[in-house]
Order: structure tokens, then C-alpha cells, then sequence
């Protein structure tokens, strides 16, 4: 599909075009996009596209062609005209902040819309996507939020095609930076599948790190909190991209866990200890962002306090081990030294990992093999 195609590396035949070609070929497009004929309007959709899809010139000096393709968007326009004119509009808006107001302003979004509810797989896909790049754009966060955009992107996150579900993930996450939009997001129930999403993705890939960044949002709901915890594997998901994910990734699961365990300790912290989570947030206290190291603290330090006098733990107990790294790093230490301590932790917590993958394996059935 031609948003996927967008994300790669463009080849020499895609770019290799003079100056002088490319604006020859601008030129031509403006002309055909402005006649009557749906042939040439069409030919001129097309070719707009191919010029778009690699050229952040192109974008700019086509910009004058928005007004035109979102009129091919109409419902009494020829259905062959939709999809060629949204990926059209698709490649303008890559990148380029000014088309994606502009595609907004010129009243595509209700096209969009529409399309994201067709029976057209390949329309449906190209819309997602289109949404997602108009996503991106600040000033367009809050319109498409209340446009009625954000049930049919989970929708299609429950019902859509592998791409179209992390498509709109991804234009969530976007959308999910403005606040007012956080509402009408979890009122739409996003997380189980979200969670479905995560669990079948690489945990270091970029559709987990937005997978994390939803779950972080909405975990400051009480509704959130609840669903995930209720969600099989769901806090364990996080765990592992905690341990595994990208340095983003990372920092948006740590946050989930933190605001969870900060809302209710008694209620979420045996739940996210079980899940094996110390190692992982021992090595970001040490390895991850500046806000992961104080996030990866502040959790340790809730995850190790309990409501017994310590007295009653033996000196070399995890807890108190964990306590003990994490009074050490909280100063200006040397950074090999804290690595050194971690390592020895990691050696330590070995025995505590090896039984919780036992655990697990013994629930397993014959079909989870």
C-alpha cells in the first residue's frame, strides 16, 4: 500500500528526477487537476501521487492541488476517483505540516470519515492512513477528535487489516496527546484491543512503542487501569516492552506501571511483581531516558515498601537488595559502578525469574505450544 511504501527508503528511479523534469511535471499536473473530464482529473491524481510520494519539493510546489483532489473525494464523483485522489493527498500531507491543515481546511476529513466505514478494503486502508499522517498535525488533533474520527479508528483496530490496525494505533497515539480528545478515547473501550495489537507485535518495533504510548494515556483512567489488569497478559505485555522495547517504548511502559501502581498500590502491586518486572527496572535506572531512570526509581521504591517493619526481612532478601542498589544510584555514581551493581542484582533476582517462567509454562496448554 502506498502509506507503507512512504516509511522505506526511496530507490534512485523514485528520485532521480532534474529540476527542470520535476517542475515540468508539476506544471502538468496543476493543468490536468483543473479539467472537467474525470480522465484527466484522474490522470492528474495519479501522477501527483508519483511525484509526492519522495519529494518534499514536490509537496510544496503541488499544494495548490488540495482544493481540486478533495473535490474527487465527493460521493457523486466515479468511485475509481477516491482512492487515487486520497493517496494523493496522502503523500502531499507527509511531512508537511501546511498540507495537512490545508486538506483539513478544504473539508476532506468527512470524505475520510466516510471511507473508513466502506466495505473497500483498500479504501478503508488508505483512509486509515490518511488519517493517521493529519493526525500529526497539532491543529488538526482537536478537529478530527471531534469530527467522530476516534470510535471508527478502534473499530478498525478491532475488525481492520493487520496494516489498518496498526495504522490506527498510531494515529490514536497522536491523538491522545491532546487532552480533551482522552475522553471520547476510552469512552470507546481501546484497550483490550490495543492489547491484542501489543502482544502480536515485536516488542521492539515501532506499532509496541505506540501500542505503550495509548496504554500510558489511558491508564490514567480508572476505566483503563481496570481493563488492562482484566486484559489476559495485558500488564505482562507492558513488562516485556519495558525490557525489550525502544528506548520511547520503554519509557511510555514504565509510565503505564507507575500510574497504575500509584493509583491503587495495594490493589496493582502483587500484579505487576509477578509479571517478573525488577530486572527490567533495575537496568532502566541505569540504561534508560532521564525520564525512565526517575520514573524506574520511583516504582522500585513503591513496589518495594510494604506495610511490615523491615526488620522482619532478612538482609538479603530481594526487597532489601533492591533497596539497597537503589539508595546507591539515587547520588552521582559512576555510571560502571551502578552497571556493576546491576549485574549483580540481575544475578541475584535469576532464581525469582526461573520460577515465574515455571509458573507460566505449567498453565500452559497444548494449543499455547
Amino acid at each position: 500500500m502506498e502509506a507503507a511504501a512512504d516509511n522505506q527508503s526511496p530507490s534512485s528511479s523514485d528520485v532521480d528526477v532534474t529540476p527542470r523534469g520535476a517542475s515540468s511535471a508539476v506544471l502538468r499536473a496543476l493543468q490536468l487537476i483543473q479539467y472537467d473530464d474525470s480522465d484527466s482529473k484522474l490522470q492528474a491524481a495519479k501522477e501527483i501521487r508519483r511525484l509526492t510520494k519522495t519529494s518534499q519539493r514536490c509537496r510544496r510546489l503541488l499544494a495548490e492541488a488540495v482544493i481540486p483532489l478533495v473535490s474527487m473525494l465527493r460521493v457523486d464523483s466515479p468511485q475509481s476517483h477516491h482512492e487515487s485522489a486520497l493517496l494523493a493527498l496522502l503523500n502531499l500531507a507527509v511531512k508537511d505540516e501546511r498540507n495537512k491543515m490545508s486538506i483539513v481546511e478544504a473539508g476532506a476529513l468527512d470524505h475520510v470519515i466516510r471511507f473508513l466505514q466502506s466495505e473497500n478494503i483498500n479504501l478503508q486502508e488508505s483512509a486509515t492512513a490518511a488519517l493517521l499522517t493529519l493526525s500529526a498535525s497539532i491543529s488538526n488533533k482537536p478537529i478530527i477528535g471531534a469530527s467522530g474520527a476516534i470510535p471508527l479508528l478502534v473499530n478498525i483496530l478491532k475488525h481492520g487489516t493487520t496494516q489498518a490496525k496498526v495504522d490506527a494505533v498510531m494515529a490514536l497515539s497522536n491523538l491522545s496527546t491532546y487532552t480533551d480528545n482522552l475522553t471520547v478515547i476510552i469512552e470507546t473501550d481501546p484497550v483490550p484491543s490495543v492489547v491484542t495489537l501489543l502482544k502480536s507485535s515485536k516488542r521492539s518495533s515501532k506499532t509496541a512503542e505506540k501500542c505503550c504510548s495509548v496504554i500510558e494515556s489511558m491508564v490514567g483512567f480508572d476505566e483503563g487501569r481496570t481493563a488492562l489488569a482484566a486484559e489476559d497478559g495485558g500488564i505482562l505485555a507492558v513488562v516485556e516492552v519495558l525490557e525489550n522495547g525502544t528506548r520511547q517504548a520503554r519509557e511510555h511502559a514504565v509510565g503505564a506501571l507507575l500510574t497504575i501502581c500509584e493509583s491503587d498500590r495495594c490493589k496493582y502491586r502483587e500484579l505487576i511483581l509477578k509479571e517478573g518486572v525488577i530486572p527490567g527496572l533495575l537496568e532502566l535506572t541505569v540504561q534508560g531516558t532521564p525520564k525512565s531512570q526517575t520514573k524506574a526509581q520511583t516504582l522500585l521504591r513503591l513496589l518495594r515498601e510494604t506495610p511490615y517493619p523491615r526488620s522482619e526481612f532478612q538482609p538479603d532478601t530481594l526487597e532489601n537488595i533492591v533497596c539497597n542498589i537503589i539508595s546507591q544510584i539515587d547520588g552521582d555514581e559512576q555510571s560502571s559502578k551502578a552497571k556493576k551493581m546491576l549485574a549483580e542484582m540481575v544475578q541475584v533476582s535469576m532464581e525469582q525469574s526461573l520460577r515465574h517462567l515455571q509458573q507460566r509454562a505449567l498453565v500452559c496448554t497444548p494449543t499455547d505450544l
